[in-house]
């Protein structure tokens, strides 16, 4: 016998977005009837993790209890979602039980298809092979950097849509920067190889890094598709504008192709081609059924999965989502920010900031951090602000550089 439960709002995730959605929420409503379905014990700080990789954070610094970030007043549902009947206003349970609602926020996040690289799989963490995109393997990653002398080191990044587009250059810079400061980049071959045909999708940040490839003397392959991974022998094939080539390296830094997790791409929520939620890119207010939401990297919307872009669109969808509650439409828009803090070198972070369209939207003054350029004072934001304001504003649902904006505002 299937138990049935009902509240009024329940959010799928306990990730960035879900929490900070929750904690939005309940800061405007502290009496709300609010659910999280969420299986894992631990919540994650994944901005952190290029920081492990380059030896700069501890990894255990990124990682606290999921019970430590629950807001106060959600009721925690600690398993997983596996199917949407929202025909129904329903979700159904790993254990079969179900849940209604008034008003479902979905934001289970982005997966990370290690599988689509045939043969990636059974040797990361050996062989040289590491990911920063992986919690136990980022420290992985500042080993092979400081283990290496001299060989190949390259850096992959796959097709878009992955979270944080900039982690595969991050772990790249901070690698060489440590090789330089070792004295041994000179005897290293560093290659970026990209299945984009571009260094980086918004043109404004392109000259900054293209002044640290060349320093570096990083070789940028454009196109560039990881297929396959041997790591006791050593060799990466790529797919290519001319076919496939295969390649030594001593160092392999690999990200995976990312998807919506399955239960969302089969579901009636998923958009036809992306398979994420189905939302209109303003609202974030599903194209089909007014009372579902989708938030974080979960959603079909076009801006870059950043865990600031979460940042902006919980308040957003928070609003709304009451908005619907109360019988009346969305209120707040979401401008597509997204920030992707480019660490250069050790001590020099180029703050990009943008939104919809590649549109430049810098949260300071030019003469405070100047985003096209490297600087100190990003890196210190990006170091030792914006954890803090992570575990301690957004996902306690504070709002700073946050506050949603009002659609018939000026």
């Amino acid at each position: 016998m299937t138990t049935e439960l009902h509240h009024d709002v329940v959010i799928i995730g306990g990730g960035s977005a879900g929490i900070a959605t929750a904690s939005s929420m309940l800061r405007r409503r502290p009496s709300l009837d609010l659910a999280i379905v969420e299986p894992r014990d631990d919540h994650y700080y994944q901005p952190g993790w290029t920081m492990v990789g380059a030896g700069v954070f501890e990894a255990p610094s990124t990682r606290h209890s999921m019970s430590s970030v629950m807001p106060a007043g959600a009721r925690w549902l600690r398993q997983a979602a596996v199917s949407f009947q929202p025909e129904a206003n329903q979700i159904t349970l790993a254990d079969g039980s179900t849940v209604s609602y008034r008003v479902l926020i979905v934001a289970p996040g982005i997966r990370l298809a290690w599988e689509k690289i045939d043969g990636l799989e059974k040797t990361l963490g050996r062989n040289g092979v590491t990911s920063n995109y992986r919690y136990d393997l980022a420290p992985y990653t500042w080993e092979l950097v400081q283990r290496l002398k001299a060989g190949r080191a390259i850096f992959s990044q796959p097709p878009m849509p992955i979270k944080c587009a900039g982690a595969p250059q991050k772990a790249m810079y901070l690698s060489c920067d440590s090789w330089e400061r070792r004295s041994v980049l000179g005897s290293i071959d560093v290659e970026f190889r990209n299945a984009g045909a571009a260094l980086f999708g918004v043109k404004e940040y392109v000259p900054a890094l293209m002044e640290y490839v060349e320093k570096y003397g990083i070789g940028v392959k454009l196109n560039q598709t990881l297929i396959a991974v041997d790591g006791p022998a050593g060799q990466a094939t790529f797919k290519t504008p001319d076919g496939e080539e295969t390649v030594g390296f001593d160092m392999l830094h690999a990200v995976p192709p990312q998807v919506a997790p399955s239960f969302v791409t089969d579901s009636p929520l998923a958009h036809e081609e992306s398979g994420f939620v189905d939302v209109d890119k303003f609202t974030l207010q599903h194209v089909r059924y007014p009372n579902v939401f989708g938030v974080g990297d979960a959603c079909s919307a076009p801006n870059a999965k950043t865990a600031a872009a979460a940042r902006k669109q919980s308040p957003v969808a928070a609003v709304n989502a009451l908005a619907v509650l109360d019988g009346d439409t969305p209120v707040a828009q979401y401008d597509g920010y997204g920030s992707c803090p480019l660490t250069v070198a050790r001590g020099k972070v180029v703050l990009a900031e943008f939104g919809y369209d590649g549109k430049l939207l810098p949260s300071f003054p030019r003469w405070v951090i100047d985003s096209t350029h490297p600087s100190r004072l990003a890196w210190l934001l990006k170091t030792e602000a914006l954890p803090w304001i992570y575990w301690n504003g957004m996902l306690k649902g504070h709002e700073w550089l946050a506050k949603p904006q009002m659609r018939n505002a000026a």
